[in-house]
Parts: C-alpha cells; structure tokens; sequence
C-alpha cells in the first residue's frame, strides 16, 4: 500500500512538473521580462514620487515620452521594415489636437485626470487617423521614396500648426491651465508604456504580426499567399501613430507645445533609439530610449559651463561608440561572450551535466585540426588495383 502511495505521488509531481515545463515551453518569460521591469519602476515611483525632485521627475516624463515614440515606431521600422521620417508628426497632432480639447473642456470637467483621459483619446485618435490618412497613399511607396513622403508630411503638419492662430501660431499653445502635477505625470506616461507593450507584444506573437513580418521578409511571397498587404500596412502604421499621439499629449501637459519642438531632428533622434536599440527589438528600444533621452538632459549639466555647448559633439560621439560597438564584425567574439544573457546564465544556471558536457573543451569540433572538417578531401586511387577483380575463395563465396 505505501509503494502504491509513492508511485502515485510521484507520477503526481512529474505530471505537475511536466505541466509547469509545457507553460513556461509556451509563456517565455523574456516576453515578459519588460513588463515585469516596468511593473517594479511604477511601483517605486508610487511610493516615492512624494521625494523625489521635480528635475528627476520631469526627467522621468521625457523618458517615458522616448520610450512610447521609439517602440511605437520600432513596430514599423523593426517588424513592418518601413522607413518612416514622419513620427514627430503625428506626435505633434496629438499635443496640439488633445491639448486643445483640453483646453475647451476646463472650463467644465474640474477633475485634471478625467480632462487627461479625454486628452489622450482625442489625441491618439487624431494620430491614428492622420497616419491612415498618410498610409493610404504613401505605404504603396517603398523605401527612400516613403522616407521623403512621411519626411514631408511631418513638416507639413509643424507648419500648419506653427501659422493657424487657433492653436497659438508662432509661440505654440499656452497649456498652464492643463499642465498636469509631473510628480504624477510620468507615473501616467509609464503606465501608458504598459498598456503600449501589451497592445504591440500581442500584435507581434499573433499570426497578424507572422504576417506582418511575412510582409517585411518578402512583399511579393506575402501577397501570393493571400496577405492583404495594404491593410496590414496601415493597420500598423496607424497603430504606430496612436501611440506617437498618445506621447504628444503627454508633452501638452507636461509644457507648452511649440511647433519648432517636433520638427524633423525630433524624427531622426527616435529613429536613432530604434536603431541602437536594434529593429524589431523592444527591449532594446526602451534600453536605447532610456539611455539616449538621459544622456540628452544630463550633458549640459555635467559638463563645466565653457564646455556646454560641446553637448551635441559629445552626445554624438557617444552614439558613434555605440553604434560601432554594436555592428562592428572584429568586436563580435567579444560582444557573444561578454553581454548580459551569458552573465545572467553564469549567475542563475547551476552546472549540471548537460553544461558541462556542452562546455567540454575536448569535443571534437573543439580540438584543432590540420584539416578543416569542411573541406573535401582528395584520395589517390591506384586505376590498376581498382580494376583487378577480387580472388574468390575455395569456398565459393
């Protein structure tokens, strides 16, 4: 009776332990390791907003602005394999346009939350509907011809707003009435970041984004097999833009929107974060957002005054570091054995057999050889000896 017991038990915790292996086989956790991290960065800041500085707060506001532009334009640029120039477009429709309602609505809604939640939805909404607009004629484009589109319309869109009274005309659109507290303000834009990953991480690991990246690898073979190549396009830029839109009104209520602040330098510094952090990468784009935002509102502080307006040569030599750092083909035996998921594996991964097999430097594709095991060897052939026929035994065989 105890040997039935202990069988049944074991076969217990091996049928938990194979259903445990099956879930984490499906949910890898680095898919959701950002949201964990951005989990623990909003519960840090809940409990101390109330002292931290009004600089590192704002700082923090910037931040989550970079870190909404450059994942929303990762999906296009990353996993859609569209050059679009024209991202500081739809977040300058979405300061100006949620800005105002916002502006319209104050003198009836007194809750400033409520006034940001109807801010965000107009603005998104404007974006998105501005980059379907955008999309329709400009997505059948490829390549330098759609960069040089979304580049035009950007500052299109900068020099509307920048000439029609209505929303401030040259000196941008006085938001005081609306600023939100920015002690609680990039609390907001993080949770904004949240919502953001869970919209594009599903989008990307569902078969609409197969598609998506289908349409990236090869537009021809994507269309073969029946993908509506024009609506994915536009679904994921307009996609791109409500999150863009999302991060204009952030910047309405955080100062007052000029038109020189989304002109097309603010396109190519996104462009950047996407790049550095790698296409199609989110991780790496809110690492990348993260850093250069930082290092952008940090230089002139650091620097002695006499130097500061070296900033941009610095910051520009830093990026230039990076970049090299990440792409150069001398430095990539150094960069696979020095990075962070090989020090995480050092760290949590016990040694058990498998490792130290798989690390064994006496395998055989380890030991040098003077032969390379890819090379085809020749083989000296005596013709006299290969046409000789055989002695056949007294046997008969």
């Amino acid at each position: 009776m105890m040997e039935q017991d202990t069988v049944l038990q074991e076969k217990y915790h091996k049928s938990n332990k194979d259903k445990v292996k099956k879930f984490f086989k499906k949910h890898k956790p680095k898919k959701y390791i950002n949201y964990v991290a951005i989990i623990i960065c909003i519960v840090i800041f809940l409990i101390s907003s109330g002292g931290m500085k009004r600089v590192t707060c704002t700082t923090l506001n910037e931040i989550a602005i970079s870190i909404l532009l450059a994942v929303s334009l990762g999906l296009v640029i990353g996993f859609l394999g569209e050059l679009s120039l024209g991202h500081a477009g739809f977040m300058c429709i979405g300061a100006y346009i949620g800005g105002k309602v916002a502006l319209l609505l104050q003198p009836y809604i007194s809750s400033s939350f409520i006034l940001l939640v109807i801010a965000l939805i107009v603005g998104g909404v404007a974006a998105a509907l501005a980059g379907v607009l955008i999309g329709l004629p400009a997505l059948r484009l490829k390549g330098d011809y759609l960069a040089i589109v979304t580049l035009a319309f950007g500052e299109i869109v900068r020099s509307v707003f920048r000439n029609i009274n209505f929303f401030g005309g040259v000196m941008g659109m006085d938001t005081k009435g609306i600023q939100y507290d920015v002690r609680k303000l990039f609390i907001i834009g993080f949770f904004l970041i949240l919502i953001m990953l869970a919209v594009i991480q599903n989008i990307v690991y569902s078969k609409h984004g197969r598609a998506i990246t289908a349409i990236r690898d090869s537009e021809i073979a994507s269309k073969a097999t029946g993908i509506n190549v024009t609506r994915y396009k536009i679904f994921v830029f307009a996609i791109s833009a409500f999150f863009a839109g999302l991060a204009g009104v952030i910047y309405a209520f955080c100062k007052n929107p000029t038109a020189d602040a989304f002109s097309y330098n603010k396109s190519i510094e996104v462009l950047v974060m996407v790049v550095l952090g790698g296409m199609g990468n989110v991780n790496g784009s809110i690492l990348s957002a993260t850093l250069i935002t930082f290092l952008n509102l940090k230089l002139p502080t650091w620097l002695p005054p006499n130097l500061a307006v070296l900033k941009n040569i610095l910051y520009s030599l830093i990026l230039i570091v990076i970049v090299i750092y990440n792409n150069a083909p001398k430095l990539k035996s150094f960069r696979d054995k020095y990075n962070f998921k090989n020090l995480m594996n050092k760290i949590f991964k016990p040694k058990d057999d498998a490792s130290i097999i798989k690390n064994d430097a006496n395998k055989w594709d380890r030991i040098p050889t003077k032969i390379e095991m890819n090379e085809v060897l020749s083989v000296d052939v005596n013709v006299e000896e290969s046409t000789t026929t055989p002695d056949v035994d007294k046997g008969g065989r």
